[in-house]
């Protein structure tokens, strides 16, 4: 059984309408990417899932239950995380602190210690700063924090949104790697990432979306080898 499903999922803002009837299935602990252009949904995708945004049609299931309705809050604190599109740091707090932020749910909490010891071995470099604000961080090392952060939450589900955005190439090499540790430690993941390429080459499985909807989808080996789907659908 998929740990989540979203099904048919109609959303927007005010009365403008982004996805017409997009669908995803998450199976437990798979890496998932969601790629397309920009501007198809990808990102009010991720909102309406994690609750940011309401759903105006379909549903999403979490475990087998039904959370369509639940808050980002409570979504959360059930282990459904998103590491959002532009870091969205507290640039005046330091890394200890803004990963501290990260573990305020009641599941989080019990876990502290142990995801502390977790995001220090996969970023040492967060390690060393972790009295530094993290305002004053590179980009790459304010996007390891991002990640970092929602380990801290203790996600069965960790979503990501443009993981490799504005980052040198090696900076990107190294966070792709970080999502292949996470995955081994049973973290299912959903990526939206704007390296087709890349994000598709450490996947499972892959969607496209195009204009709110799934236009196609399948293992992403197969994605990412298939001419035609190059071309039309990935830029490549």
């Amino acid at each position: 059984m998929a740990i989540l499903e979203v099904k048919d999922i109609s959303s927007g803002y005010g009365e403008v309408q982004i996805l017409w009837g997009a669908s995803l299935s998450l199976e437990k602990g798979k890496l998932t990417s969601l790629v397309g252009a920009n501007g198809v949904g990808k990102t009010t995708l991720l909102r309406t899932v994690v609750g940011l945004n309401k759903p105006w049609e379909g549903s999403i299931w979490f475990e087998g239950e039904d959370v369509s309705k639940l808050s980002a809050h409570a979504k959360a604190s059930l282990g459904l995380v998103l590491v959002p599109e532009g870091r969205q740091l507290f640039t005046d707090m330091t890394v200890y602190e803004n990963l501290e932020m990260g573990a305020t749910a009641k599941r989080s909490r019990a876990n502290m210690n142990s995801n502390f010891e977790k995001v220090f071995t996969m970023f040492p470099r967060l390690k060393e700063r972790r009295s530094q604000k993290s305002g004053t961080l590179s980009g790459g090392e304010q996007q390891m924090l991002a990640v970092a952060r929602g380990v801290m939450a203790d996600p069965k589900v960790l979503i990501i949104d443009e993981l490799s955005l504005g980052l040198a190439p090696v900076l990107v090499l190294d966070l792709f790697g970080s999502l292949k540790k996470l995955k081994g430690e049973g973290i299912t993941i959903l990526l939206v990432e704007q390296n087709v390429q890349m994000a598709l080459a450490v996947s499972d499985y892959g969607y496209v979306l195009a204009e709110g909807r799934n236009e196609i989808q399948g293992p992403a080996r197969e994605l990412i080898n298939n001419k035609d789907i190059r071309s039309a659908y990935l830029g490549i």
